[in-house]
């Protein structure tokens, strides 16, 4: 049962006509993002400090009574080419909050001035600097991020295990987008229901971050790779959105190869609806299910 509070704010989605149908206009897109952001407060006393990883911008986002030796690096949504540090430093600071968890959150290089790779050689590089100058070891790292930052999360994970890095503890992913070749049939029949994506828009997407890469590179599109020997991963999505089936078929693919996959979905809900922190029952319960999974990974 979706909340009255829920309804209200999807309901003024839908007049804010979210959806970019026709030509994507990439600086709108980035624009209505940044102006989004007042809706999304972080939690009270969270130290933001700021660093440079190889001429990428991030923040080290922290709060009173978290654990030190441990740290979570957040991805970022939007499609590969919007979204940034502003954008989704609400989100990255709850989630650290709720799991007692230092997070690092990046700028990674975005579309279509920077195309793939970039983007996934940013990710690495970040998780590289946690280790390195945190001096945090990856059985104390979780990679997590939404959306775009929830198929780069899972890219991450291939990346390290294809050049046989010690792998992350574990991985939390937000409604995120597997497969850059949008297949799944709820792109059709979600489409009513989704009040944040439209199929034009995310095709799009994919053309200006893939640019004459295979859609089905596993990098670009986790759902088409070898999975095996991954860590724990936790999928959070709601049933209201168009790569709803990112998420289940990726859940089920993942279960073929052996890794131990939790499910979460959450009826109703639209995409990465748990930016909406404290604002929402569901985004709320939702981040304290996050918590626990990376709580237990860390136990």
């Amino acid at each position: 049962m979706v909340s009255l509070r829920a309804k209200f704010f999807m309901k003024i989605m839908r007049l804010m006509s979210m959806k970019q149908e026709g030509v994507l206009d990439v600086e709108k897109q980035r624009k209505d993002l940044e102006g989004n952001v007042f809706l999304f407060k972080k939690p009270l006393k969270t130290k933001v400090q700021g660093y440079e990883i190889n001429d990428i911008p991030a923040e080290w986002i922290t709060q009173k009574n978290q654990i030190e030796d441990r740290a979570i690096l957040y991805l970022h949504g939007g499609s590969y080419n919007a979204g940034s540090l502003n954008t989704h430093r609400s989100l990255a600071a709850r989630i650290g909050k709720v799991s007692c968890s230092p997070v690092l959150t990046i700028d990674y290089r975005l579309a279509p001035e920077n195309p793939f790779p970039a983007a996934l050689e940013d990710a690495i590089s970040a998780y590289n600097w946690i280790i390195d100058y945190k001096k945090i070891p990856p059985n104390n790292i979780i990679i997590a991020g939404d959306s775009a930052g929830g198929g780069l999360t899972l890219a991450a994970l291939l990346k390290l295990k294809d050049d046989k890095k010690i792998l992350p503890a574990g991985a939390v992913c937000l409604s995120p987008w597997t497969d850059l070749a949008i297949t799944g049939d709820s792109v059709k029949t979600k489409k009513d229901e989704e009040i944040m994506l439209s199929e034009s828009e995310a095709q799009q997407s994919a053309d200006l971050y893939l640019k004459d890469v295979d859609r089905e590179h596993p990098y670009a599109s986790p759902l088409y790779a070898d999975l095996k020997g991954l860590p724990p991963i936790f999928i959070q999505t709601g049933t209201a959105e168009i790569i709803l089936d990112d998420s289940t078929r990726f859940a089920e693919k993942a279960e073929e190869f052996g890794v131990s996959v939790t499910l979460d979905l959450w009826q109703g809900m639209f995409h990465a609806f748990q930016i909406f922190g404290n604002l929402m029952p569901e985004s709320k319960k939702a981040l304290e299910k996050i918590g626990e999974f990376i709580k237990k990974i860390f136990s």
